[in-house]
C-alpha cells in the first residue's frame, strides 16, 4: 500500500509490488490475481474490524452509536501515521480504477455493520431494515466525512471530521423535531 500511495497506482508495477513484499512475482499473482486485489485485501481487515468492535460494545449501546463508534476505531487501523493514512484513502479514493474497490469496501463495510446489529438486537421489530438504513446512513457519514478529510488534503485528522459529520447528520434527521441545524 505504502508503494502504491507513493508511487500510484496505474504507475506501479507488479514486478515492484513483488520486490518489495519480498516474494516472487509468480506468488504474488498466486495470492493477488490483481493489482485491485492487493487493495481490497488490505481494505477487508476494517470490515472486520467494524464487525469485531460492533461486538464488544457495551449492553445498552445504542445501535447509532455502535455504528459510530465502529468507524471510529477503523481509522487507526488505516495506516500508522496520519499522513500515510491520507495517502491511501486518497489512493483509493481518488484513483479511477480503484473505484470499485472502493464501492465494494463501503458495501461490506454496510454489510458487516448491518448484520453485527442484527446479531446484537435480534428482536428489534423490522430489525434487518432498521440496521441496513442505519448501516448506510453511518457509511454515507463516514465517506462525507472522508471527501472533506481529501479537500482539506488531510491537514486535520479525520476522527473529528467524522464526529461533525455524523453531529449534522443527526441534526439534519432530526431538523423540525427536537433538533435543529446549527454549527458549534
Amino acid at each position: 500500500m505504502t508503494l502504491l500511495a507513493a508511487k500510484g497506482f496505474e504507475e506501479t508495477t507488479t514486478d515492484e509490488i513483488a520486490i518489495v513484499a519480498g516474494v516472487s512475482r509468480r506468488t504474488l499473482f498466486r495470492y493477488f490475481p490483481t493489482k485491485a486485489d492487493i487493495v481490497t485485501a488490505w481494505t477487508q481487515q476494517m470490515t472486520d474490524v467494524l464487525r469485531v468492535t460492533v461486538n464488544a460494545c457495551a449492553d445498552g449501546t445504542p445501535p447509532q452509536d455502535m455504528i459510530r463508534i465502529a468507524l471510529e476505531t477503523v481509522v487507526p487501523h488505516i495506516a500508522k501515521t496520519q499522513a500515510e493514512s491520507y495517502a491511501f484513502v486518497y489512493l483509493i479514493e481518488r484513483t479511477p480504477a480503484l473505484l470499485p474497490v472502493s464501492l465494494r469496501k463501503y458495501a461490506q463495510w454496510e454489510e458487516s455493520l448491518a448484520s453485527a446489529l442484527l446479531l446484537r438486537f435480534p428482536d428489534m421489530p423490522d430489525g434487518r431494515l432498521a440496521f441496513r438504513i442505519a448501516a448506510r446512513s453511518g457509511v454515507a457519514a463516514f465517506r462525507t466525512a472522508v471527501d472533506e478529510w481529501i479537500r482539506l488534503k488531510g491537514r486535520q485528522p479525520l476522527i473529528p471530521i467524522m464526529q461533525t459529520v455524523m453531529t449534522l447528520q443527526i441534526k439534519l434527521f432530526t431538523f423540525g423535531t427536537t433538533a435543529s441545524i446549527q454549527t458549534d
